[in-house]
Formats: C-alpha cells, structure tokens, sequence
C-alpha cells in the first residue's frame, strides 16, 4: 500500500497542531514518528488513519484522495498506548473478532497461529482483565496482525510497560514487521526504538517535519542540530567552536584537529555522541581530563557524566566500569568522529561511515 501525505497541515483554532509537509510511506515498510511529547505524531497518526481531517493538503492511498473519509471506510489497524481490548470476549475472541468480521475460515487455527506468534497461546481462554499489562498489549497487537490491514499504525505501544517488558516486545515486534505485509507507522520519544526497528523515520518537533529518510541514513547524517538532539539518546554532546587554521577552537582553547569540507565564517556547533567518547585511547585521538560527576551502569554500558574544561560531558563506555564520583577520568575521541553544525543549525560535517548499511 502506497500512502502519501501531500502538504498536511492542521490547525486547532489559532495554533498550528502541524506545520505543512509532505511524505511518501514507503509500502511494506517500517515508518518511526520520532519526536519528543507534543512533536505531533499522534495528530499525524490520526489524519493518516481517516480518524481526523487535515485542515489542509491531501491524503492519497495508492493513488486515490482519502481525505476526510472516516476510517471505518477504511482498512486500517491501530494499536495505543493503553490496553485496549474487548473486556467481554476471551483473548481468543478478541484476536478471532476482526477475522470473523471478515468472515474466514478455520478461525481457530488462524487464532492458535498469531497467538504463538505473540506468545500469548497459554492465555487464550482467560479475559482481558485477567492479565498484566504487557499481556493485554500482546493481545491488541494480536488482534491488530489478525486484521490483516495493509496499513497498521502503533501509537508509543510499549510505553506503558516496564523496562524488561519494552525490550522484550522491541525485538518480536522488529521480526513480526519483517514478515509482515503492512505499511507499518509507529510513534515512538525513543531513538533506540527507531534504530531497532529499521526502515525508515521521520523525525518531528513542534509539528514540523524536520527530516525523513532511511533510518540509518537519518541517524548518522542528520540535517540539524535539531534532528541531532531528537535522535540522540543520551543527548549529544554540543560544544561551542570557531574555525581556525588547523581546525576547531574549543571554548577551552583546545584545539581539535578538523578541517570542515568547505571554509565556514563565524562560530560552530561541535556534536559528540556519548558512544564516541572512551577510556581507552586509540592512535590518533584528543583527550580531555574531567571529574566524576555520575557514573550509571545499564546493562552492558556505563554512562559516565563528566565536568571537563570542555563543559559537561557524558561518556557512553562498553563495559561495566566502576568509577568513584569526585575521581578524576580521561575521555578519548578521535576528532574524525565529530559532527560539526553551522550558526543557523544545518549540518556542515558528518562522520564518514566504515559500513553504510550499518547503524
């Protein structure tokens, strides 16, 4: 299914809900929203599914103006960010409702089928009421696959859950799309969501479009300063510099070894990934002492928060790494891993990728 957004824009009263943009979903592929609370992607979601009207611009469906037609005219499935199931029916009867709708055959099989899927087979004959909370959101995901829709749109599905509960559903989700024929949207504040399910992403903030494209691409070359943050978690370090014969002048004086791919006047902006900063040096890198500020482990990182002559700075370290708060630490970088931002924002330098096709 070909769906495409031609300038949508939407206002409520005097405030602009969405700025004017354009798009072309990719067909049986992944789109991620991604945007901070308030960026519009449930308002985006919500014209994409015929649940509300764009004040203007148009929606097409393989070539065809939806616009304005209400979504029980169309063929679409939603899943939200709260459990919604049919409290009367069993969780067989809320994942055979749409295929009975539709009037299959061996619904009981086909009901058996997508349950294993979702792991949720052993619970079949309980009621929604019955299970945890990542339970029921299996269940509305099962009821949504069983619909066979060609467009399936999930609004932050996994946000309601604990950690382990978002990790676990993360991974099967990634390999359900993949096997599945739907158009699929999905809303998500977390870049680790966009980078796990792949495809595509639109970044959003305030109800402008700020960047769409290949996922990958998006992440490591993106336009802005402002698609930079969105899609950067932790928050990418930002350090004020100036150009200069030789490279970039830090505010601390320091020198970093970078020529920009053409001459820039005026100050710029220097983006550090977290991942880009180690404890290790490698041949070639800049290092900068700081103070142990905060040192948290999550999982098999270690995020190290870092007051330097450079501003504060967070490390993203493979590794368990115990570090005592007040200690002194050297962070390392390899100055080619730097992204540089111009005075207006826009993105004047990326670092090169080894493997294109990797995140």
């Amino acid at each position: 299914m070909e769906l495409v957004l031609e300038q949508i824009g939407k206002r409520v009263g005097p405030q602009a809900w969405l700025h004017p943009m354009s798009m072309a979903l990719h067909g049986g592929a992944v789109t991620v929203l991604l945007g901070a609370t308030q960026a519009g992607k449930t308002s985006l979601m919500r014209i994409m599914a015929g649940l509300d009207a764009p004040t203007e611009g148009r929606v097409r469906v393989d070539g065809a103006d939806v616009t304005g037609v209400p979504v029980r005219e169309r063929n679409v499935a939603m899943v939200y960010q709260q459990f919604i199931n049919y409290p009367s029916l069993t969780v067989a009867g809320n994942i055979a409702s749409p295929l009975r709708l539709r009037g299959e055959k061996n619904v009981e099989a086909r009901v058996r089928e997508i349950a294993g899927r979702l792991h949720i087979e052993m619970f079949l004959e309980r009621y929604p009421a019955e299970l945890s909370g990542g339970q029921q959101q299996r269940v509305a995901l099962a009821r949504a696959l069983a619909k066979g829709a060609p467009l399936m749109l999930l609004d932050e599905p996994l946000v309601n859950l604990d950690y382990k509960l978002r990790e676990e559903l993360r991974e099967e989700l990634t390999q359900l799309f993949a096997a599945g024929d739907s158009t699929v949207v999905y809303a998500t504040t977390e870049p680790g969501e966009a980078l796990l399910l792949g495809g595509y992403t639109a970044v959003l903030h305030e109800g402008e479009l700020l960047q769409y494209g290949p996922t990958a691409e998006v992440f490591h070359a993106p336009a802005s300063l402002r698609v930079a943050r969105a899609f950067s978690d932790p928050p990418m370090n930002l350090l004020p510099a100036q150009p200069m014969d030789g490279g970039l002048r830090l505010a601390s004086g320091d020198l970093l070894p970078l020529r920009l791919p053409q001459p820039t006047q005026g100050d710029v902006t220097v983006g550090l990934r977290a991942s880009a900063l180690r404890l290790a040096p490698r041949p070639g890198d800049v290092a900068v002492q700081g103070t142990v500020e905060l040192a948290e482990i999550s999982g098999s990182d270690t995020f190290i928060h870092a007051d330097t002559p450079w501003g504060e700075l967070v490390a993203q370290v493979t590794g368990v790494h115990y570090l005592e708060l007040g200690s002194r630490v050297a962070l390392h970088l390899d100055p080619a891993q730097a992204y540089v931002f111009g005075g207006d924002g826009a993105l004047l330098r990326a670092p090169a990728r080894a493997h294109p096709g990797g995140h």
